[in-house]
């Protein structure tokens, strides 16, 4: 949906008005104020703007909308900022150089905020996300800020989105912002010469980031849209700049664009998982795929094959198969095993596993998902025992199907894969099934989520 225009935001109503800007706006305007405050006051520009949006519900409802809502949120979010600024002056706390930049923001003739170019706004959105994820931050803390202070997400749809509770969540961004503040980490994109490692931390993140949206490994729905698009938006936004336009960055966008235009084939109305052999593909988004395919090339530049590379492929193979009998499997398996060779997790190894039985077999899939140790991580079994369970009874060994299944099902969180595998353990009832020499498994194998089975 395309957003208001300035001519048509006056018509909106007021309440749905703040939220689409808290949503859409949040991260520009504590960008900005970041950019001219320092990350070390990070937490005072975000205050700064939660007041300004407050400002707003109580103001606009009985003095009506200004013309310039976004113009007017930032100078209630400017005056805001130099307020808390002159009273920490009080706690010896002040500092001076960010009232001074400050206050240059604050035209009093005009009594409106400056205009910033679309290019200037986005350069500053990506140093915040640099400062987000910066390397002496641990993962989990940078995720959460990047939701919270870049993309506008609340603390409670946080929580929600990774089965934590609000208030782990806070002492993780409080822990966060301090972090920031005492090493005095720099808001900008890094130089070339620091570039690979900082991009390294950003790209796993806005990967977290669309895996969780993509197959939620929590609650009573399997996708959770809002956390793919803002993955997708901000990984757009590194392709965009100069500096952080690698070719990785392209393969990472092409993988989340591949996956993103199944998403309204993979469940059905009811909320139910689709196996990829059951999605109708007339679903998928092709404009998404092809603007895929179009950052898949620009990846091909450089002389690096990443991981996010062998991943795009893999979507690319399955997106632009005509159907699922004409999935190109053999040349699956050969990018499973480059794949296998620089990240042997046992994600990988079990995604390989499945499309060596699209080629071999069964038998030889179960033969290799044995092979593969367990981790401490718990979380993967049920997408092994899924698997060994679907190969099993494919080979018509129902006891052992039977036995797979129950254990894929105790480990399960989110409810659409619970029914998923309830009916899996429905069929082998009604299923006797004789193996041919290439019975296939009816799955699909997304590498960039942990979902083996649709």
């Amino acid at each position: 949906m395309a957003e208001p225009t300035a001519a048509s935001e006056s018509a909106i109503p007021c309440t749905e008005l703040v939220d689409h800007l808290f949503r859409h706006e949040f991260g520009r305007m504590v960008s900005h104020l970041t950019r001219i405050l320092g990350a070390r006051n990070l937490a005072i520009a975000e205050d700064a703007v939660q007041h300004a949006m407050l400002r707003a519900l109580q103001h606009w409802p009985f003095h009506g909308t200004p013309n310039h809502p976004k113009a007017w949120l930032i100078q209630v979010a400017y005056h805001r900022a130099l307020d808390v600024l002159k009273k920490d002056r009080r706690l010896d706390l002040y500092d001076d150089e960010a009232e001074t930049a400050l206050t240059r923001q604050i035209d009093p003739r005009q009594g409106r905020a400056p205009v910033h170019f679309t290019n200037e706004v986005a350069d500053e959105q990506l140093a915040l996300i640099f400062v987000c994820c910066h390397p002496s931050l641990p993962r989990p803390a940078s995720v959460a800020l990047t939701l919270k202070v870049v993309c506008g997400f609340g603390v409670a749809e946080i929580a929600r989105a990774f089965l934590s509770t609000e208030i782990s969540i806070n002492q993780r961004l409080v822990r966060a912002k301090r972090t920031i503040r005492d090493q005095n980490i720099r808001f900008e994109v890094p130089s070339p010469a620091q570039l690979p490692d900082r991009l390294e931390a950003v790209l796993d993140v806005l990967y977290l980031l669309f895996t969780e949206g993509y197959a939620a490994t929590t609650g009573d729905h399997l996708i959770k849209d809002d956390l793919c698009a803002e993955a997708i938006r901000l990984t757009t936004a590194l392709t965009e700049n100069t500096a952080t336009s690698q070719p990785e960055v392209h393969a990472l966008l092409a993988l989340m664009l591949f996956q993103a235009a199944r998403l309204p084939a993979r469940v059905d109305a009811a909320g139910d998982l689709l196996l990829l052999e059951e999605q109708d593909r007339t679903l998928w988004d092709r404009a998404l795929i092809h603007r895929g395919l179009r950052h898949l090339a620009q990846a091909a530049h450089g002389d690096h094959l990443s991981t996010y590379h062998l991943q795009a492929e893999l979507a690319a193979a399955h997106v632009t198969a005509e159907c699922f009998a004409l999935t190109d499997w053999d040349h699956i398996l050969t990018l499973y095993n480059l794949l296998q060779q620089l990240q042997p997790t046992p994600v990988v190894l079990i995604n390989r596993a499945i499309a060596l039985g699209q080629v071999e077999g069964p038998a030889a899939a179960l033969d290799a998902l044995e092979s593969i140790p367990y981790d401490n991580q718990s979380q993967r079994y049920r997408l092994r025992h899924a698997a060994e369970g679907e190969f099993h009874r494919q080979l018509g060994n129902l006891p052992q199907a039977r036995t797979f299944f129950q254990r894929a099902l105790s480990c399960a969180h989110s409810e659409p894969e619970r029914r998923f595998l309830e009916r899996k353990l429905k069929s082998l009832a009604h299923t006797p099934l004789i193996a041919n020499k290439k019975n296939r498994i009816n799955v699909s194998n997304p590498p960039d989520t942990n979902r083996l089975y649709e």
